[in-house]
């Protein structure tokens, strides 16, 4: 009894957090009309062409907002795996002088709210000429390969101070120094940090939209959670049929990202 129990607690937890999912599924496939007048979960009629308007409906082609934010979080991955595993290699295995307040310092930027940061950066950005240029992107990249993630760098440093120090002392003895030490010992070791800091850094980075707001002006740069604002209009009245059914093609690189290193988060 106590295990049925528990099985329907979880299925009812389950049916809560899924509505809002299932909601815009349904949702995606009504007509203008029916959105106004069935807030059911099963449409009455089914309206399949909100995903092709909703996919040609502007200018530019959807296909382009998908393809600027693949870009923009597959770099976002790559940048905060390199340079947050370097500054967490430097802080959490080599010795040097004033390292502890480093650390501080750099866990104390946790505090920050990030809408704190965003005028001084983007006043810094536009001094170096980042803003309104031919390739926007670069307010939103170039900082991620600079190991500005804190959290990300918490988490490996963390994690390396469950490797054994011996493992170094032996390469150390075998002659290797501190790069080959990280690339040989601790860089393979650190796979499972990896993959979290690469499934956070992607869900996050895809999902974001103030940055993009800010510093993306011009529609075929625009990312998807931008694009999908181009739906509500000036009048505040909004296209919702295709923009639900691009809301729920926006999170299938989402699903499929976590699904292909979920298995290899599970196994370590």
């Amino acid at each position: 009894m106590r295990s049925r129990l528990r099985l329907l607690v979880l299925i009812v937890i389950l049916a809560i957090v899924l509505y809002p999912l299932l909601w815009m599924l349904g949702t995606s496939f009504k007509s203008p009309q029916e959105i106004a007048s069935n807030i059911g979960l099963v449409p009455h009629h089914w309206t399949p062409g909100n995903f092709s308007q909703g996919w040609r409906k502007f200018d530019v082609d959807f296909g382009r907002f998908f393809l600027n934010s693949a870009m923009v979080a597959v770099l976002t991955v790559v940048g905060n795996v390199l340079s947050c595993l370097l500054a967490a290699y430097a802080l959490g295995r080599l010795k040097f002088r004033l390292r502890g307040m480093w650390f501080a310092i750099m866990i104390g930027t946790l505090l920050l709210p990030a809408h704190v940061l965003i005028i001084p950066q983007y006043i810094l950005f536009r001094t170096l000429g980042w803003v309104g240029g031919s390739w926007p992107y670069l307010p939103l990249l170039i900082p991620h390969f600079l190991a500005t993630e804190a959290f990300f760098v918490f988490l490996m440093v963390q994690f390396m101070r469950g490797i054994p120090r011996e493992l170094d002392e032996a390469a150390s003895l075998d002659g290797c120094g501190p790069w080959r030490t990280y690339w040989r010992i601790v860089l393979p070791l650190c796979r499972p940090a990896l993959v979290t800091t690469s499934i956070f850094s992607f869900i996050w980075t895809w999902n974001d939209f103030f940055p993009q707001l800010i510093y993306l002006n011009d529609t075929d740069k625009y990312t998807v959670p931008r694009g999908l604002s181009l739906f509500v209009d000036q009048t505040s009245a909004a296209s919702y049929g295709p923009m639900m059914a691009m809301s729920m093609l926006a999170m299938v690189p989402v699903l499929l990202f976590f699904l292909a290193f979920q298995r290899l988060l599970v196994e370590h």
